[in-house]
């Protein structure tokens, strides 16, 4: 077995009186899906905004590569490849696929006073990228982004994290918005970079996206970790009943 790429090790965080997360402990691994399970108020939000590096944790240790680190702003984690997805994407409706794509590290041509944008650039990688993701109906990257489906958003917010360098990606509930049809979108493109290597964490409280795509699972209630398991060892109808409190805090080993 691969080295996890992060670990997260009996990490806790409060909020003055409120300990929203109590001695967690996750491990990612490249070219695996972690699905980091649980109803609102479990904590996975306070967990993700610990490993994308919006917030630190009040104790525990994060290793990346095996090595502890300390992320102060998004910034450091973003410089140690870990890239977020959040549910809205964070994409501009009013402006091109390239423009959201690039959003502030445009290609650029000339020198000096004569710097500017290289459009004709920022275009081709743009649309070759979002391409590489599947998405066949976006032709033109100076097409509008709020003309595009939720699923497609989802796949050029994927495909700007990857070219930027993303070696482990968190995804944030992206398929809670989504029909059926878009959700099989996202979930393709999940499958699509665990093959090609990279190492993800899938938020969600949908079981079934989780099961079809998951690897490792951890469910989280109250701010601890209620269960760890891995693909065929629990079905829907289990993971159901511990995301609804059945069976707390049986947690099994797998190396996490």
């Amino acid at each position: 077995m691969t080295a996890p790429l992060m670990q997260l090790e009996a990490v806790s965080r409060s909020f003055g009186n409120n300990l929203a997360l109590n001695q967690v402990s996750i491990d990612v691994y490249p070219g695996e899906v972690h699905c980091l399970l649980g109803d609102n108020g479990a904590g996975k939000s306070t967990l993700i905004k610990i490993m994308s590096g919006v917030i630190t944790p009040t104790l525990g240790t994060i290793r990346f590569n095996g090595e502890p680190v300390t992320f102060s702003s998004p910034r450091d984690a973003q410089h140690y490849g870990i890239g977020t997805v959040h549910q809205d994407v964070g994409t501009i409706p009013l402006i091109s696929v390239a423009r959201n794509f690039f959003l502030g590290n445009e290609p650029t041509k000339g020198w000096g006073p004569f710097r500017r944008l290289d459009h004709k650039t920022a275009n081709r990688i743009a649309l070759e990228q979002i391409r590489s993701m599947g998405i066949r109906r976006v032709t033109d990257a100076e097409q509008l982004v709020g003309t595009m489906s939720g699923g497609e958003r989802q796949a050029l917010a994927i495909a700007r994290a990857l070219y930027f360098g993303a070696r482990l990606l968190i995804l944030d509930e992206p398929t809670a918005a989504l029909g059926v049809k878009e959700s099989k979108v996202v979930i393709d493109l999940i499958k699509k970079a665990r093959d090609d290597g990279i190492a993800l964490v899938f938020i969600t409280h949908n079981a079934t996206h989780a099961l079809s795509v998951g690897d490792r699972f951890t469910v989280l209630i109250q701010g601890r970790s209620a269960a760890k398991f891995l693909r065929g060892e629990k079905s829907r109808e289990e993971v159901l009943n511990l995301m609804a409190g059945g069976e707390q805090f049986e947690t099994a080993d797998h190396g996490d």
